[in-house]
């Protein structure tokens, strides 16, 4: 069986196939989102020192500042509740990669340190990225099956797309 031939799956298989590639998403998106925050707090960093930009005595303000700015569109799912534990592999994942570059210290970290810690997140991010548009094609392969069997059975939807 193919990635993509599910003719071997019934439909409650496929439906937890669907919903466990649904949670992965979520954590992976999830700890994108971390990824990206991180990379906005170094870039805001480097772009302080390339421009001058003083050091703020309330780091809460320059969080809020870096925070505020519009960085693009997100994806045009609507979002799931998110619930990832602390203790997940990419998590740990980036919480390692931040200790390994100095991420707690940025302000005091050099040009070159900071760029590397930048790379970092990028390659992390990017990682991630790509893991969220596989799932996304999972996911929608799983969906297409579903409906393909509603289709060929006269089934009800709402009893094929419920995860319950």
């Amino acid at each position: 069986m193919s990635e993509t031939d599910f003719s071997g799956l019934d439909l409650a298989q496929i439906r937890a196939q669907r919903s466990e590639a649904q949670m992965q998403e979520d954590a992976v998106s999830f700890v994108r989102r971390m990824a990206q925050g991180r990379l906005d707090i170094a870039r805001d960093e480097q772009r302080r020192r390339t421009d001058g930009t003083p050091v703020s005595s309330n780091i809460a303000d320059d969080l809020a500042q870096v925070f505020g700015q519009e960085h693009g569109g997100g994806s045009a799912r609507p979002p799931r509740e998110t619930n990832v534990s602390p203790d997940h592999q990419l998590v740990r994942q980036l919480e390692a990669l931040c200790v390994d570059n100095g991420f707690g210290s940025l302000r005091t970290l050099d040009e070159a340190s900071l760029q590397h810690a930048i790379n970092e997140l990028e390659v992390f991010e990017q990682a991630c990225s790509a893991e969220r548009r596989a799932l996304f094609a999972t996911i929608d392969a799983l969906t297409a099956e579903l409906v393909k069997r509603l289709k060929d059975n006269g089934a009800n939807v709402d009893a094929m797309l419920n995860d319950k």
